[in-house]
């Protein structure tokens, strides 16, 4: 799989080199096709094994008392969350452009955590700030709601019980600033700079595809994202977009 790094000199390449665009572009093609049929042939029977493990779970619940029966579900369970986030990842770069209101957006996005937070009982403080009058953005709708969830979802899983976590937004001249800011564990200074680099995770049970996906998205719609932080200090992570 292409990682950042090679999809930039690619870019390069077919900016510089009008003969080159063609090749590289159908190769891309092929490659996001042969990733989705490998996805698809592997999802298609771990379904089926899911459903079967589950039907017999609930048709024979002593079945959770055996050996390695909870590791083995989770194992599955692992599976198909990491054929997700890889089908999601190999997507990142295919936008669906629709003209819509950022700010609403982001206050539906704010709303959603919120609640989520109160449902699960959790005693994390948050707090969002979206400026008004943030006027209409043209991008993926769906595709930006999965970024700023997967910021807020990290940021809930950095911070303690009683840590607090804050949504901002506002747009300065023609860029849309988006700020996700937690007071959690922090991230070590040899890792900050590898966070968003493809398959690499320092979570457990981490795929290592969420940020390398929100990176990839977020870059679709020619803007940045970039994270500050230190060990025992939080995390904040600030996607800039152009409008």
């Amino acid at each position: 799989m292409f990682n950042n790094i090679d999809l930039n000199q690619m870019n390069r390449l077919m900016a510089e080199n009008p003969d080159a665009k063609h090749i590289i572009s159908q190769l891309l093609e092929n490659h996001h096709t042969a990733v989705s049929m490998i996805a698809h042939e592997i999802r298609n029977p771990l379904t089926l094994i899911s459903s079967s493990l589950q039907i017999m779970e609930a048709q024979h619940p002593e079945v959770k008392e055996f050996h390695n029966w909870k590791q083995t579900m989770e194992d599955v369970r692992f599976m198909c969350d990491l054929l997700n986030e890889l089908s999601t990842f190999n997507n990142s770069r295919t936008l669906h452009h629709s003209v819509f209101s950022i700010g609403n957006l982001l206050k539906n996005i704010a709303v959603s955590f919120a609640i989520s937070l109160d449902a699960s009982g959790s005693s994390i403080g948050f707090s969002s700030k979206i400026a008004p009058d943030m006027g209409d953005f043209t991008g993926d709708k769906l595709k930006l709601e999965e970024v700023m969830l997967n910021l807020l979802r990290n940021a809930r899983e950095a911070v303690a019980d009683d840590g607090t976590i804050s949504l901002s937004a506002e747009r300065s001249g023609d860029q849309i600033v988006i700020t996700c800011r937690d007071n959690g564990c922090g991230i070590p200074k040899d890792r900050i700079d590898t966070i968003f680099d493809l398959f690499v995770t320092y979570k457990e049970n981490g795929t290592g595809l969420g940020l390398a996906s929100a990176r990839s998205i977020v870059e679709a719609h020619g803007g940045s994202i970039t994270v500050v932080s230190a060990p025992g200090e939080g995390a904040e992570f600030t996607v800039t977009l152009p409008v």
